[in-house]
C-alpha cells in the first residue's frame, strides 16, 4: 500500500556528487512541468492509501517556482508536504529564511537537508546550518541527511583478518562507478534479497519526469506517461514482474542466474551486485530499467 510518493522533480544539479544514485549533474535533462505535477498529484488523491508527497532530485530548488507551485498543489490536496535539497542556497541565515518562508506559506510541512561532506566541504559554508536554523526560526520541521563515506574495519574479526565493508552510501549509481573501487567483497552466493526495498508491498515510490515509477532508483513499475500513475500502481504485480520477480526470488543473484547473465565472483554489497546485474539487462527491460542515465547511459 503506497503511502508516500517522492517526486523526482528534476534530474539536474549543480553539484555532481560521488554518491549519487541517479548519476545528476548540472546538464542532466528531465524536469516536471506544473501541469504534469498537477496531474500525478490528481492521481495520487484517487489512491486513498497515499498521505505523503516529497520533492526532491537532482535539486529542486533550482526551479524554485515550479516547486513553490508544486507544494501549494500538493497542499491543497491534503498531502503532508517535504523537500530534500543540498542548501546551496542557504548562504547565510537571513538568506535561507528568504527561500523557506514563502515554501512555508505554500504549504511545506518538512525540510531536508543534505549536511555530508559529499555535498559540502570541511571547513566551508555552514548552509546545511543556516537551512536548519532558518526553518527552526519559522517552526518548521527539519531533518539532517547525513551521508558517511565508506567505512572499512581492519580488527582481523574475520577469518585471516580481511577487511570488512561497514557501510556509508548505497552503492547505487554513480557510487558504484567511483566509492567501489579498493573496497572489501563479499562472495556473489551471499547476494539473496534486496536489504533495503519492499518490491512486494512497496510503501513508498519515486515518479520521475520521463514518466517512470520508481520502486527503486532505476528499477520501475512501468510509465505514468504511457497510462495514469494510479494504473501503473493497480497493475503491479510484483512476481511477474522481470525485475522485482526474481529479486524477490532471491535477490541480486537471483536477478542474474534468470537471465543466464555472466557476473563476477563477489561484490562490496547488494546493492553494488544489483547495479551492475540491471546494467547489463537495461537493453532487454528498456521499460522496467529507467532511464539509462540513472546507470550512467545516454540520456532518455
Amino acid at each position: 500500500m503506497i503511502k508516500s510518493v517522492h517526486f523526482i522533480l528534476t534530474y539536474a544539479c549543480n553539484f555532481q556528487c560521488d554518491h549519487c544514485f541517479l548519476y545528476c549533474h548540472p546538464f542532466a535533462k528531465g524536469t516536471f512541468s506544473i501541469r504534469q505535477v498537477r496531474d500525478v498529484l490528481e492521481e495520487c488523491r484517487k489512491m486513498e492509501s497515499v498521505t505523503n508527497v516529497g520533492f526532491e532530485g537532482g535539486e529542486a530548488f533550482l526551479f524554485y517556482p515550479l516547486l513553490s507551485e508544486s507544494i501549494r498543489l500538493a497542499s491543497q490536496n491534503g498531502f503532508r508536504t517535504s523537500v530534500q535539497t543540498n542548501g546551496f542556497w542557504a548562504t547565510t541565515e537571513e538568506d535561507a529564511l528568504l527561500w523557506l518562508k514563502p515554501l512555508q506559506d505554500a504549504g511545506l510541512s518538512c525540510l531536508e537537508v543534505s549536511d555530508d561532506r559529499f555535498h559540502h566541504r570541511e571547513g566551508g559554508q555552514n548552509n546545511a546550518g543556516h537551512a536548519a536554523a532558518a526553518a527552526e526560526t519559522l517552526d518548521m520541521k527539519v531533518n539532517s541527511i547525513c551521508i558517511q563515506p565508506p567505512e572499512v574495519e581492519h580488527s582481523g574479526s574475520r577469518t585471516k583478518g580481511e577487511p570488512i565493508y561497514l557501510g556509508g552510501p548505497k552503492l547505487r549509481g554513480r557510487a558504484v562507478e567511483t566509492l567501489t573501487k579498493g573496497l572489501p567483497v563479499k562472495p556473489c552466493i551471499e547476494f539473496t534479497q534486496c536489504p533495503y526495498e519492499e518490491f512486494s508491498h512497496p510503501g513508498r515510490v519515486h515518479a520521475d519526469p520521463f514518466g517512470n515509477v520508481h520502486l527503486c532508483q532505476g528499477i520501475s513499475m512501468g510509465n505514468m506517461w504511457e497510462t495514469s500513475f494510479s494504473s501503473v500502481v493497480e497493475a503491479y504485480d510484483p512476481e511477474n514482474h522481470p525485475i522485482s520477480g526474481p529479486m524477490l526470488a532471491g535477490g541480486p543473484l537471483a536477478l542474474a542466474r534468470t537471465y543466464n547473465l555472466r557476473h563476477r565472483d563477489a561484490y562490496v554489497d547488494a546493492c553494488h551486485m544489483c547495479t551492475e546485474i540491471c546494467l547489463e539487462l537495461t537493453d532487454r527491460f528498456p521499460q522496467y530499467l529507467a532511464p539509462k542515465q540513472v546507470y550512467g547511459l545516454e540520456s532518455s
